[in-house]
């Protein structure tokens, strides 16, 4: 997001903080309303791990759910990730992305999250749906899952989860800490109390001061509930669109390219930070707005840009590639990073203990 959007963005806020307590209460109430039973919450009798987090914009919630699908996927398990498909065009009841052969929707339908995790994840059903207790019990009968992975489920109370991971960003953690529309936190702090376990990701080694007195606010507001770090991670292999072609190449050609970075995710400085982190030779970056719908004027006015600052090659994000690559036909080629989250040690027995305490759950009695 562009200084510009930020200051529009908090001038919104400043004008909407008035309404911000009526807000709050209109949230905590419908919590309430959920956890007291006034509003029917739908059991499919299976696992149900919801990734999802307080704060408007992107903490990672992508890249965790893969983490956690193939954490299930090697313990046994035969998961399938339900998600509302932002900015998808397929509007039906149930949208199968792919399911356990094929992908079977492109970004433009299924949302650019969802097809990239349809893309990462091979053998893993994915499912867009407005009610996830529709999509979850369509992939239980017939694409045979046995657990299922809530994509951005922390608000979507009408399906209940034996699990409830909410993340916050290293880098924004509670923003301004207004709740809309005064500020952007999706719901009140005291909503935290339905989250089994917290995770920060896009931290740094050793941790800034920032997150360290962030982790013991969390610890002393909600004692018992374990707080897990992880960091972003470029993996080896490149994918390459060139020339009409698709192929991929090693991080350290990549580094010894003059590259131009662009991006359309909410938290573009991450990106931007692990391209400086690899010591790639970054000759310019743009960012656009999260979700951003490109258009041909945009490949002209990044070449032009790159070809300006003396790029060989333009970079971005695996969630923009899989928007750009079947529109993309400019001269230069177009590389796109794929960037991984690593858990420490202490998660993944976690999430292993949950998972042996999820034993004995009958997937067919949904």
């Amino acid at each position: 997001m562009t200084a510009k959007q930020n200051t529009r963005l908090e001038q919104l806020f400043l004008l909407g903080r008035p309404f911000s307590p009526l807000y709050s209460c209109l949230m905590a109430n419908r919590s309430s309303f959920y956890r007291n039973g006034i509003i029917k919450q739908h059991n499919l009798n299976v696992p149900v791990i919801s990734v999802g987090n307080l704060i408007l914009g992107g903490t990672g919630k992508t890249p965790l759910v893969l983490y956690i699908a193939r954490f299930l996927t090697r313990h046994g398990r035969k998961p399938a990730i339900l998600s509302r498909g932002y900015k998808g065009k397929a509007k039906a009841e149930i949208n199968v992305v792919s399911d356990t052969t094929d992908i079977l929707l492109d970004a433009v339908m299924a949302g650019d999250e969802p097809r990239l995790l349809a893309e990462k994840l091979p053998g893993v059903p994915v499912l867009t749906g407005k009610k996830r207790s529709v999509t979850g019990s369509f992939a239980i009968n017939s694409l045979a899952a046995d657990s299922l992975i809530l994509d951005d489920g922390f608000q979507h109370m009408a399906l209940k989860r034996d699990l409830d991971l909410v993340l916050f960003s290293g880098k924004k953690l509670l923003g301004n800490g207004h709740v809309l529309p005064g500020g952007e936190l999706r719901e009140p702090l005291s909503s935290l109390k339905r989250a089994d376990a917290f995770v920060i990701t896009d931290v740094d080694a050793p941790p800034e001061a920032t997150v360290v007195e962030f982790i013991s606010f969390l610890k002393g507001s909600f004692p018992g509930k374990p707080v897990f770090i992880g960091s972003y991670h470029a993996e080896t292999l490149i994918p390459r669109f060139s020339q009409g072609k698709h192929d991929t190449i090693f991080l350290d050609e990549a580094r010894n390219m003059e590259v131009y970075g662009f991006c359309g995710i909410a938290q573009p400085e991450s990106f931007k930070k692990v391209l400086n982190r690899l010591k790639a030779n970054l000759v310019g970056f743009h960012a656009f707005q999260d979700h951003h719908s490109y258009s041909s004027d945009n490949f002209t006015s990044i070449c032009k840009d790159a070809k300006d600052s003396g790029a060989r090659a333009i970079i971005t994000t695996e969630k923009d590639f899989v928007k750009l690559r079947n529109l993309y036909n400019a001269d230069l080629p177009l590389l796109a990073l794929p960037i991984q989250l690593r858990m420490k040690p202490d998660f993944d027995h976690y999430l292993l203990q949950r998972i042996e305490s999820f034993s004995g759950r009958d997937p067919t009695s949904a």
